[in-house]
């Protein structure tokens, strides 16, 4: 079947025989690298340079379902619906980390974009044992913050098994939740489980099974590409600027100011007064008059 998959909401199946299917794990499949441990420094980094030019071309395919995803996310979110993340390990921290960065960059509030892992804050810097196994905890999980009808959700995954992932995206869209799917692996449960399958196919790892380089890189890449394509859509930039970032630093003060003092002609040191005294590019442009 041609990726990326997009399983109609509406779709039916079983879901023991989706839990249990016969399919090739590609996160699984042995290294097209046999010797590392004979190479060179130089060779092992040539190496996972050749492989992770390989990572743009695999998300590149995985667009149209992205752009789905989006449409549907942007159309959510101006009816007062957040995006979730969630996943476990590598996985899971990744999607907490996009997730991180949308107050700062975009000038959102910390509820609009929630990351959740697998064993909680603990898990974002050590392993959790036997965390990403448990079936109900995702779901409780994402009750705890009041998911609901108007939320999205989007699981990560690279294999696209993981129980945590894979039970709480189930029910999710039991629950009429708008669910999404990161995955290496075509035709993954996580992938049946969704009514949108990203699947960005990077295939095996230079170690196999190290989820955490080629399908992790993929995977912030996406992050990347929906919540930035949703803030663009949702009026948080202007022209190609961050005019709605927090102003947490002198670099980002300096930013700011340079871009008002771009946008109005104002002197540096008048277009800082302006920023300090509305607190952000877009608020200092508005009083200015500036469209």
């Amino acid at each position: 079947m041609p990726w990326p998959l997009i399983i109609p909401h509406n779709a039916t199946f079983n879901q023991s025989a989706v839990s249990n299917m016969d399919f090739i794990k590609i996160t699984e499949q042995p290294s097209p690298y046999d010797n590392l441990d004979r190479m060179s420094t130089a060779e092992i980094l040539q190496a996972i340079n050749s492989e992770d030019r390989k990572v743009a071309d695999a998300v590149a395919r995985a667009i149209p379902a992205i752009e789905r995803l989006v449409e549907a996310l942007v159309e959510r979110m101006r009816r007062g619906g957040r995006l979730f993340y969630i996943g476990a390990g590598t996985s899971g921290r990744l999607g907490v980390l996009d997730a991180s960065e949308i107050p700062p960059t975009f000038g959102m509030p910390p509820s609009l974009v929630v990351g959740v892992i697998a064993g909680g804050e603990r898990a974002l810097r050590s392993p959790v044992e036997g965390a990403e196994d448990d079936t109900e905890q995702g779901w409780a999980d994402l009750a705890a913050h009041g998911i609901n009808e108007r939320d999205t959700l989007v699981g990560i995954a690279a294999s696209g098994t993981t129980p945590y992932v894979v039970a709480a995206v189930r029910r999710a869209r039991e629950n009429g939740i708008l669910t999404a799917g990161i995955t290496s692996n075509p035709r993954s449960p996580l992938s049946l489980s969704a009514d949108i399958a990203i699947e960005m196919v990077v295939g095996p790892e230079v170690v196999t099974g190290s989820s955490r380089m080629k399908s992790g890189t993929g995977q912030k890449m996406v992050c990347n590409m929906i919540t930035t394509s949703a803030m663009i859509a949702l009026g948080r930039v202007k022209g190609n600027r961050m005019v709605n970032m927090q102003l947490s630093n002198d670099k980002l003060v300096d930013r700011g100011t340079r871009m008002i003092s771009d946008y109005t002609g104002l002197p540096y040191q008048d277009a800082r007064r302006l920023l300090l005294l509305h607190g952000s590019v877009s608020e200092a442009l508005k009083n200015f008059n500036v469209k």
